[in-house]
């Protein structure tokens, strides 16, 4: 139970053996906790959702800035955690707990009178996955606890899979003929995801407990370690890592001990999380958004590795950009095996002079994209070939063309090209966009080639469920729902709809921006026009002025949008989308724009960065507009007031040296009176 087995594996397998025919036997001798029950029945169609009694909190996420000079600027974000919670609760030195970060995947188990009745993934913290019958396989988690129990507890802590048995998997996976998993997450959350316990069963899976959650009958102690104990007693196995360290030094001192130990663990960890010990000051320092103030997750810096690049190919995203990417002899690096790397455009390549059959440094920062850092020179063999530009487009053919004073290359066939058509659709249902649940990245790649889907108004004019209903891995009721999703996002914003289209360099903030300032599609149209004939004039500033008016656009931006905008394929596309149902266009649609709000803030120009208390940033915005102000994404001279929260990072620096004033939530409020 607590990884110290007094028996041997074999005759572990005797006694289940015997333990299963005696149920067979008797089966009302079955219990609910019978290790029996750790190997699940028949599939289920699909995971329950559970709603969490208490949310399951995400952890705020620091970094060590090897980049910066001393060890005081280096733990700066350490350092900044520990006096906010100093701070707080008015104490020159804090006690924390020091555990370190497993790279597994967080799970919620609920304990009745001592017996584990149900089993959740954290999901998106208010709602997880029910996967009891997968954690039921897992043999060191209890599924009846040891000594006086509580009538019920939540236990929470972490799935994991060791090294060891990870490298099995692969090693499995490969004499199959399989395509074996990326890294030991991965393969932890695949194996708890699988629809036949008995799956899961065969997976070397381990789970460590680090905490409780809701309980009834059970006075919670004071203190951290004091839960880590009782937990134990019950028991659970606890990391034998996990220490209790003093104040921003002793913090330190654990993080730089384990990460000396971190090549030897058995198992993935990609940090140290810090805990305050003290469980009263938890309640009084309380959550900002879904992240604790008294809990911080400081990550290691990111890992290196040494391979040879075989080959480079060039990938097409949705604007026509053509990125060079690594193929490289498969290492790994960071916590996953690694055999791509981006190049991130021709002179990144040619500056780092990269070249096919060089061994390479590949950097992995978690769950970034790796990259190739440098060359080793001094291991170039005599054959290593110059990676050249091709001059068509390897998946249309079409001719590639770069810009002068341009670093990135584009494909000039537009949606005539399927990466780009497929990388277009993608952005366009997004959820920050359109926002059509359900249409993913492989079923849009089916629709292009079944349902001959080739704009973005395809989307609307072509599918409907009898067609969709044929397709792989849909049935009559996905299709229905796809269907009413398709018809329930003909009902958006102006901000989202610009933002859907995917004009180059134009973002959330920007399409929003653009709305706000035009209120309507015809009237940005008509600037974008009129300011065509202005794009060659001498000055900067002279070029697009009527685009540039509009707060954060600068040159640069605005001729992107009024070349997207005069672009007829383009103008054709839109005006479908627009046009009504009954005159055969897609019918997207949104409300007329608001008259501006009249209020304290009305004529100030607000930027909002940080982390506020209690506030989303999107809600601190509507209340700045609600009472007049207006908000923009950058900070410049035009900018009346910065209001900054917590972690607020090079906003708050730039508003500082324009001498833009800064405003807390408080001080905001006190504005609006």
């Amino acid at each position: 139970m607590l990884d110290a087995p007094e028996i041997s594996d074999a005759e572990y397998d005797q006694l289940f053996s015997e333990l299963q025919q005696l149920e067979a036997a008797n089966p009302e001798l079955k219990a609910p906790d019978s290790p029996t029950q750790r190997v699940g029945g028949a599939p289920s169609p699909m995971f329950a959702a559970v709603r969490h009694r208490q949310p399951m909190l995400s952890l705020r996420k620091a970094a060590i800035d090897l980049k910066a000079e001393g060890p005081e600027l280096q733990h700066a974000e350490l350092i900044d955690f520990d006096r906010r919670v100093r701070e707080v609760l008015l104490k020159a030195k804090v006690d924390y707990i020091a555990e370190p970060k497993l790279d597994g995947l967080a799970v919620s188990l609920i304990y009745e009178h001592g017996v584990l009745v149900q089993g959740a993934t954290r999901g998106d913290g208010e709602t997880g996955e029910d996967i009891t019958q997968n954690l039921r396989t897992i043999r060191s988690l209890p599924l009846r606890l040891r000594g006086e129990v509580p009538p019920l507890v939540e236990v929470r802590g972490e799935v994991f899979l060791p090294l060891a048995g990870f490298q099995k998997m692969v090693r499995d996976a490969e004499a199959r003929g399989e395509k074996p998993p990326v890294n030991p997450r991965n393969a932890a959350a695949g194996s708890l995801r699988q629809l036949e316990s008995v799956i899961t069963a065969k997976r070397p899976l381990a789970f460590y407990a680090y905490g409780t959650g809701i309980s009834e009958g059970w006075p919670q102690p004071a203190r951290h370690r004091d839960v880590l104990d009782q937990l134990k007693t019950w028991g659970f196995p606890v990391s034998e890592l996990i220490e209790p360290v003093t104040g921003a030094e002793g913090c330190l001192a654990y993080f730089e001990a384990i990460g000396k130990k971190r090549a030897s663990l058995p198992f993935d960890i990609d940090g140290v999380v810090f805990k305050l010990d003290d469980l009263a000051g938890r309640n009084e320092l309380g959550a900002v958004s879904r992240e604790p103030r008294w809990a911080v997750a400081y990550k290691f810096p990111a890992e290196e590795a040494v391979t040879v690049l075989e080959n480079v190919e060039f990938q097409i995203g949705r604007t026509g950009a053509v990125t060079p990417v690594a193929r490289l002899r498969p290492v790994f690096v960071g916590g996953a095996n690694v055999s791509n790397a981006t190049l991130h455009n021709m002179d990144e390549v040619q500056r780092k002079d990269v070249r096919i059959g060089d061994t390479v440094i590949v950097r992995r920062a978690g769950d970034v994209i790796p990259e190739v850092k440098e060359v080793v020179l001094a291991q170039r063999p005599a054959d290593a070939r110059i990676v050249v530009l091709p001059p068509s487009c390897p998946v249309c053919g079409g001719a590639i063309a770069r810009e002068e004073g341009e670093a990135i290359a584009r494909c000039t066939n537009g949606l005539s090209c399927r990466a780009q058509l497929h990388g277009a659709l993608i952005h366009f249902v997004s959820r920050k966009a359109i926002d059509i649940d359900g249409l993913g990245e492989k079923l849009l790649a089916l629709v292009i080639d079944a349902l001959d889907v080739r704009t973005p108004a395809d989307i609307y004019l072509k599918l409907d469920a009898a067609k969709l209903a044929v397709l792989e891995r849909m049935g009559e009721k996905s299709a229905e729902n796809l269907v009413k999703a398709i018809d329930a996002s003909r009902d958006t914003s102006f901000g989202r709809f610009l933002f859907a289209l995917g004009i180059p360099v134009v973002g959330e903030t920007t399409a929003r921006d653009l709305a706000q300032h035009y209120g309507s599609l015809e009237a940005l149209l008509a600037a974008a026009a009129a300011d065509l004939a202005t794009e060659h004039a001498e000055k900067k500033k002279e070029r697009f002025p009527l685009l540039q008016s509009v707060p954060d656009v600068g040159p640069t931006v605005a001729a992107s949008i009024a070349h997207f905008f005069a672009e007829p394929r383009n103008r054709e596309v839109i005006d479908t989308l627009v046009k009504p149902r009954e005159d055969g266009g897609a019918g997207i649609h949104w409300p007329a724009p608001k008259a501006a709000a009249e209020g304290a803030l009305t004529g100030k120009t607000f930027v909002i960065t940080g982390t506020l208390p209690g506030l989303s940033r999107e809600e601190a915005a509507a209340l700045i507009e609600a009472n007049g102000g207006k908000v923009t994404g950058s900070v410049s001279a035009k900018t009346d007031f910065l209001l900054a929260g917590e972690a607020a990072g090079s906003k708050l620096a730039k508003a500082e040296k324009l001498g833009v004033p800064v405003l807390d939530l408080a001080a905001l409020r006190g504005l609006i009176g």
